[in-house]
């Protein structure tokens, strides 16, 4: 799949039974982007690797004064510094593609169901959760889907370095053998505190999107009603939470990246000094020191990419868990099952025996109650997709049961939009309904409400 192919004819049916197993089955729907990446990423790993080689015989080749060696060595340099140059090119063009036909691939999952939910999403998930699934977990496990070829191929690097390290000169090769595993696996005992203080941080950052999202919807009442700096006290303070919660997250990987620069540090200086008493009793030569120091050296860039790849899997883990868990949502039994007449679209007036209400046909309806909750259920009933939880008779399209009909065809014949409360619930009596005693004039009212853009509209109006 190639990014101008996109967006996905069929994006698939995830496996959404758990977030690592819906990281397997994007990996395994990306096969063929992985094994490019894979393929360019050992291109140029291995052209890294090789240039301690061309390094040690350069030096060896003055050592010796002996210019074909040293031209020998010039060559060999020049194709590794080619391979380095057309694999880092491509691998970073098949790495992007990967991450943007991954997050291509979860969008259009989520948006196929949110559109087969439809108002159900809501109820289930939380609209702040929703808005952080789409944005920043897409980005999150994007990143482990393109960082995974990446690593492979450091990995396949670091291993070919060690073997061969250990071929070309046993005494250092044991060394930098035993070393490497220990600074890959180093950092693994902090890994799940820092994933914790990530998925802290994780759930802040929703909170307070989903808080921004109610004062954004209900920004016209809060106007009116004075309560703006309220809802932005709310607001700054959650905002500190995601703040701190994101220092604190920072701070444990600050720490495992300084582990990955002292531990390599470590080793580098331990096989500078072991290879310098060897080369010093005359035991490995001047060029063989050379080249173990500089394929040590260049052993610290593809082991950045093992510190990459835990704390991508870090966090795209519990971001491809949320993912699942709106991706696995299901319509109920009773919605799927419906439909027991033809596709047709029925007309005539609406009417729900349960509750007495009446929509004539052709004509915009509105009902308002005194309990949102009510009031949402009712939608519900009338748009055609409740869950027959309490066994209520069906609602009527004219002659016919609306729980009869396709959800399709009821879709097309009922037109429902539910109004969801944002700040005010309740009768409008019960909310406006204020005794006035005459202490306060009217204008201290109208100031105090902050409602001079109403009244000023109303003016021009």
């Amino acid at each position: 799949m190639q990014i101008r192919d996109l967006p996905y004819p069929d994006p698939g049916t995830p496996d959404a039974r758990s977030g690592p197993r819906f990281l397997y089955w994007l990996g395994r729907n990306q096969l063929r982007g992985q094994l490019k990446s894979l393929s360019w990423g050992l291109l140029h790993q291995l052209g890294v690797a090789g240039l301690p080689l061309g390094a040690g015989l350069a030096v060896q080749a003055v050592v010796d004064r002996s210019g074909g060696r040293l031209a020998l060595a010039g060559v060999v340099i020049a194709l590794f510094g080619a391979a380095i140059t057309v694999g880092d090119t491509m691998l970073h063009r098949a790495a992007v593609t990967n991450w943007i036909t991954a997050a291509s691939r979860i969008q259009q999952l989520l948006s196929r169901k949110t559109a087969e939910l439809g108002s159900a999403l809501t109820r289930r998930v939380a609209a702040g959760e929703v808005v952080a699934v789409s944005t920043g977990d897409v980005e999150k496990i994007g990143w482990f889907v393109e960082a995974l070829s990446r690593f492979l191929a450091a990995a396949i690097a670091v291993v070919v370095v060690c073997v061969g390290l250990v071929l070309y000169l046993p005494s250092i090769g044991a060394v930098v053998a035993i070393g490497v595993p220990v600074l890959a696996l180093a950092v693994l005992p902090l890994l799940p505190r820092a994933t914790q203080r990530a998925d802290v941080q994780r759930d802040k950052a929703g909170r307070a999107t989903e808080l921004a999202a109610d004062t954004v919807a209900g920004l016209r009442v809060l106007r009116g009603i004075g309560g703006e700096e309220l809802f932005l006290t709310r607001y700054r303070a959650a905002s500190q939470e995601v703040r701190e919660a994101a220092v604190r997250s920072a701070r444990m990987w600050a720490l495992i990246s300084a582990i990955q620069v002292f531990l390599p540090g470590v080793l580098l200086i331990t096989v500078v000094w072991y290879g310098a008493l060897l080369a010093g009793d005359g035991r490995i030569s001047v060029g063989e020191l050379v080249t173990v120091y500089s394929a040590v050296t260049l052993l610290l860039f593809p082991l950045r990419h093992f510190e990459e790849i835990a704390m991508a899997y870090s966090f795209s883990r519990p971001s491809a868990t949320r993912a699942a868990r709106v991706l696995r949502l299901e319509r109920t039994s009773y919605e799927d099952e419906r439909g027991g007449l033809d596709d047709t679209r029925p007309t005539g007036d609406l009417y729900d025996p349960a509750t007495g209400v009446l929509a004539p046909a052709g004509q915009l309806t509105a009902v308002v109650c005194g309990d949102p909750d009510a009031a949402g259920r009712l939608a519900e009933r009338l748009g055609g997709h409740a869950a027959d939880e309490e066994k209520l008779p069906s609602v009527l399209l004219g002659p016919v049961a609306l729980d009869d009909l396709p959800l399709d065809a009821a879709r097309a014949s009922v037109l429902v939009q539910d109004k969801d409360p944002v700040l005010l619930s309740g009768t409008l009596t019960e909310l406006l309904d204020v005794p006035a005693s005459g202490a306060v004039q009217p204008r201290d009212a109208l100031d105090a409400a902050q409602c001079d853009d109403v009244l000023a509209a109303l003016v021009q109006a």
